[in-house]
């Protein structure tokens, strides 16, 4: 793992630069979406139990007319309103505009001299110090590591680090992208990168 480059926003192509944050905030905001667990259900007065009969007469009471001691104004009555698991969170965000995401949120790392290259992210002996010493060496506050291909010994060095999340190529997006306060790409990474921009 030597050779490391800070890359600067003049070493990135021009469409990097151009794009729009808001494709960056749609994206974020329809990934966040994606992984709600959509678990939160409550009963209305038809699916709480009891309430068949009618609480007291309709007449005679001086009090209001009830016909369920169930409706969400009684205590222990239905929920009015409340969320159900038929929700659908999805949000739709086209190809290019996830590409486009992608592209914004790192040119915001290269403009933070937060985006780095490397030749190659190998740690042979498999050991967490080897990837902890490379990762305190870029002095940042936690990185977002993307490899190519990952193989068994760099990916038992990386694992255990708090501070630094290893992925690989295709697994890159624009929210981990943006969510992490540096990026490590390996080499051939960012050049097929920059050469579809």
């Amino acid at each position: 793992m030597s050779n490391v480059t800070t890359i600067k926003t003049t070493d990135l192509p021009q469409s990097f630069l151009e794009v729009h944050p808001h494709n960056l905030y749609l994206y974020c905001k329809a990934y966040a979406a994606g992984l709600r667990a959509n678990t939160a259900q409550t009963k209305n007065r038809s699916a709480v139990s009891g309430g068949g009969k009618k609480p007291f007469a309709q007449k005679g009471g001086g009090r209001a007319r009830q016909g369920s001691i169930r409706a969400p104004h009684f205590v222990g009555g239905g929920v009015a309103f409340g969320p159900s698991t038929n929700r659908n969170y999805d949000l739709k965000v086209n190809k290019k505009q996830k590409k486009l995401a992608l592209y914004h949120a790192l040119a915001e790392k290269a403009a933070n001299d937060a985006l780095f290259v490397v030749d190659s992210v190998s740690v042979e002996s498999g050991k967490t110090k080897d990837a902890l010493a490379f990762v305190n060496g870029l002095n940042q506050r936690d990185v977002l590591v993307v490899k190519e291909m990952i193989d068994d010994k760099t990916f038992l060095a990386f694992r255990n680090l708090q501070n630094a999340y290893l992925i690989e190529e295709n697994e890159l997006n624009a929210y981990l992208a943006a969510a992490y306060h540096s990026v490590v790409i390996e080499k051939a990474v960012f050049d097929k990168l920059t050469k579809e921009a």
